[in-house]
């Protein structure tokens, strides 16, 4: 039967955001650890604003508002607010009314120097960190890290040389104009780029372009795949094994504990610094001139870290395409680690979510789980009046029958209904 069109719209309809969102969608597990998390930076807020004056956005909308482009790719934060206008989702995560309006995208520009100075991206996610450990879903005995490249917003066009006094003259191609560098030789240490004077050339690989890119590094740990620390800094040649010397040293150790990494950790001082913070280089070993010897690489440990180290890499696959990092959107160092805290801790929390969420109870054609193993299913449950009756005689008289004469019991049951 065709449905027909109501052309007669309600006038009153009394909701609220909550009562639009199925429940069971993944935004509804991942609010209450956000929430919980909210709560523990209180004091901080607090902080980071005078007593007096015209009352500002909260904060904690700021915070979850970031969440929320990194959770759904959005890829601007006019869009976010644009989307905020119409959304019942996004304003059922940032605690709003429906008739409350929108606010302007200068707002995450503004309080940005605030949220720099209190560091509040940073405890946010130790916050999270934290969360995860009293649940508990960290490892506190193998950890990977790994590093990646991320573009920077900045323009190749907008070199200049170093020792270059004063303003540069005024390109005469309009804003984008013509450049030829053919066998022009430019390098981090000559030249300076204006658009992101904090982006460095540097390369995957060889043989691959020399892009302006920041150097992201990532600490992971090794049971659940939940990032534990994350730094932003330059694309220096040493920025991999200098950064993941830090993170480690900012872990908390009760034991030894051991770190998966790849073959760009293999150097000497990088392993004689890890012994001596009583951590295992569980490092992917050169083919000349190792650092590691078969000592570490002949144990099994050793190969289950550098299997589940690779894992690291859906990390970055998870920052560069939702968190949308493909390109990075600030200038800095500074602005662009608020943003890869805010992303890894959404990455975080999607992942919480999930190890946390209640198991779902067993289908009707699915066998029982107890103490780890699969049960098989009581005779009354299995298909066929004759069956049920069979298996039921069988354990009311208590005998235990062999496995071929239990198959063929029922057959010689049916058999005789039929000649009876």
């Amino acid at each position: 039967m065709r449905g027909t069109s109501d052309q007669q719209s309600e006038s009153l309809v009394v909701l609220s955001p909550e009562d639009l969102v199925p429940q069971e969608h993944l935004i509804g597990r991942i609010k209450p650890l956000a929430d919980r998390v909210r709560q523990e930076l209180s004091p901080t807020f607090s902080r980071m604003y005078a007593r007096r004056g015209r009352p500002s956005v909260p904060p904690e909308h700021l915070l979850k508002a970031s969440l929320l482009i990194a959770l759904y790719s959005v890829r601007s934060e006019r869009q976010f607010c644009e989307r905020l206008t119409d959304d019942m989702l996004f304003r059922w995560f940032l605690d709003m009314n429906i008739r409350g309006g929108s606010f302007d995208q200068s707002t995450f520009a503004k309080n940005r120097t605030r949220l720099l100075a209190h560091e509040v991206t940073g405890r946010f996610f130790g916050a999270v960190v934290s969360e995860a450990r009293r649940q508990p879903l960290l490892s506190e005995e193998h950890v990977s890290v790994d590093g990646t490249l991320l573009e920077a917003w900045a323009s190749l066009k907008s070199v200049r040389p170093r020792d270059e006094e004063g303003d540069p003259p005024a390109p005469a191609g309009g804003r984008n104009p013509w450049k030829d560098f053919r066998g022009e030789r430019r390098s981090n240490a000559t030249h300076v780029w204006t658009t992101d004077p904090g982006a460095l050339l540097a390369r995957k690989g060889q043989g691959q372009a020399a892009e302006l890119s920041f150097a992201g590094h990532v600490l992971m740990e090794n049971r659940n795949g939940l990032v534990v620390d994350v730094v932003l800094s330059q694309a220096t040649g040493t920025a991999e094994t200098e950064t993941a010397l830090t993170m480690l040293e900012r872990v908390p150790m009760a034991r030894r504990i051991t770190v998966g990494a790849d073959k760009g950790y293999d150097t000497r001082e990088f392993v004689t610094t890890c012994r001596s913070f009583q951590i295992t280089p569980h490092v992917a070993t050169k083919q000349r001139h190792s650092a590691l010897d078969r000592r570490t690489s002949r144990h099994a440990g050793y190969a289950a870290s550098q299997r589940v180290r690779k894992r690291v890499e859906e990390v970055f696959g998870w920052l560069k395409t939702v968190g949308g990092g493909r390109k990075l959107r600030y200038c800095g160092v500074a602005r662009n680690g608020l943003w890869a805290e805010m992303v890894l801790a959404a990455y975080n929390l999607v992942r919480m979510a999930k190890l946390m969420s209640p198991p779902s109870s067993p289908g009707a054609g699915s066998l029982p789980v107890e103490d780890g193993m699969p049960q098989p299913e009581a005779p009354a449950a299995r298909s066929g009046a004759i069956q049920g009756a069979a298996y039921s005689e069988s354990a009311s008289n208590g005998a235990s029958m062999p496995t071929p004469a239990r198959s063929l019991y029922p057959k010689l049951a049916f058999f005789i209904s039929l000649l009876g």
